[in-house]
């Protein structure tokens, strides 16, 4: 590693101790720099690394709400606006026990070259509390949601920050955030909020669009193999919406699912996943996966297992950061796995990504291959600036266009520094260069 790299890496550290989600996204980045370096010494000399690893705002603020027994409750709210380089601020809001400010800085982080691989004009930025919507009722989350929003309104608008959905957002959170927006500024939120209800200015497609994107990655990677998902065995981790898009897409283009999974653990069903059963449990009953056996004859529930212990052709990790580890990756490949598409961010832990390097296996970083939600997202900031509703055909196929450029992009830079199929480093020198030139174009702000 050079001196720079070292040095950078290093002070970064000392500035934000004990934020391992952080460092383990930044440095990821970093590393697949170094060839750059030399090539583009104006990196160091105008301390680009500097710039674009540190946020150019992070608010924290309380949430006090009430809930339905009258009793006062209080989350913590955050919001990081990492890059606006390229754009607004752009990406999701998150509400999950988990969320705390290393959680939505590296997911900020990450958000800055996911965005700029899209070519869609969107800077970075992340956000979400600590609030859970599980157990909740409608209620609880729409006070929850308003509260949240009387903090946040001061710093979002359609030319400044945009947020979206996530983890525990959905279209019902847009929703009330959106509603409580128009409260607040006596405006329509339509450009100000991603992710909305289709009446209110949402796009059609934008809850398929992660899922989709990944699996349509997955097929331009398959490709240059001269290989395809028809007739593939895949395993998907998780049972949210990107999980269930992404199985749908799966099974569109000819490959069968086995295995999905919650919290609870995992389920195996030899047939394939039924998605209607599926969708069901989670989007309409907001219940546990360990109910499908009992709605679907030959399946299983294992609470103990994870669905790379089941055998498969390609898995997509569709969960949350960092749940694919070594010992997983070890099981993929003792299975068969041949390939490995991020659906979540950050999912596979950096040495699960070394090893699937190493015995040939295709891998494609959620930065790139997750990229179709936000894509999505920005396409329905287009709409709504040109007060026009797409078609669904017209959007997905929008999506397909972005989702193979992407893949373009990641494998024109691993060809040209002679990293062949190696989309890590492609992906982040190709999201890096549009960030840097722009910052460079700017001057010192």
């Amino acid at each position: 590693m050079s001196t720079y790299l070292k040095r950078s890496l290093e002070t970064l550290a000392s500035r934000n101790p004990a934020q391992d989600l952080f460092m383990q996204a930044v440095t990821e980045v970093f590393e697949s720099l170094e060839p750059l370096l030399a090539e583009i010494p104006d990196i160091e000399a105008k301390a680009i690394l500097e710039r674009i690893s540190e946020p150019e705002r992070q608010i924290m603020f309380r949430v006090s709400w009430v809930d339905d027994r009258g009793r006062i409750q209080v989350n913590r709210g955050y919001r990081v606006g990492f890059s606006s380089a390229l754009g607004p601020y752009k990406g999701g809001m998150r509400f999950h026990p988990s969320v705390k400010l290393d959680v939505i800085k590296f997911l900020a982080f990450e958000q800055i070259f996911k965005n700029s691989l899209t070519g869609l004009g969107i800077g970075g930025g992340k956000g979400g509390s600590d609030f859970d919507p599980k157990g909740k009722s409608d209620g609880e989350v729409m006070r929850f949601c308003q509260a949240f929003m009387s903090e946040l309104y001061h710093f979002v608008g359609e030319d400044t920050d945009v947020p979206a959905g996530d983890i525990g957002v959905g279209a019902r959170e847009i929703g009330y955030l959106a509603g409580q927006y128009k409260r607040l500024t006596k405006s329509f939120a339509q450009g100000v909020l991603t992710g909305k209800q289709v009446g209110l200015g949402g796009s059609l497609a934008r809850k398929e669009a992660t899922g989709f994107g990944a699996v349509y990655f997955a097929a331009e990677m398959l490709a240059t193999r001269d290989d395809s998902l028809k007739g593939k065995n895949c395993v998907v981790s998780g049972s949210g919406n990107v999980a269930i898009y992404c199985a749908r897409k799966i099974q569109e283009l000819g490959g069968k699912v086995l295995a999905m999974s919650d919290s609870s653990g995992s389920i195996h069903d030899p047939a394939g996943i039924d998605l209607d059963i599926v969708s069901a449990l989670k989007e309409v009953e907001r219940a546990r996966i360990d109910e499908y056996p009992k709605r679907r004859h030959g399946s299983k529930f294992f609470p103990e297992q994870k669905v790379w212990d089941f055998p498969c052709d390609v898995a997509f990790p569709c969960a949350t950061q960092n749940e694919l580890s070594l010992d997983d990756a070890k099981a993929l490949l003792e299975n068969g796995c041949i390939a490995v598409i991020e659906g979540a961010n950050m999912p596979t832990q950096p040495e699960a990504i070394s090893l699937l390097r190493q015995k040939d296996a295709l891998f494609a970083p959620g930065k790139a291959a997750n990229a179709g939600g936000v894509a999505v997202s920005a396409l329905e900031m287009q709409q709504n600036a040109a007060l026009q509703n797409w078609t669904f055909a017209q959007v997905d196929e929008r999506l397909k266009t972005i989702m193979a450029e992407i893949h373009k992009d990641c494998t024109f830079y691993a060809n040209k520094y002679r990293r062949p199929d190696d989309y890590v480093f492609g992906a982040n020198v190709a999201g890096f260069l549009k960030v840097a030139e722009a910052v460079n174009c700017y001057g010192v702000i």
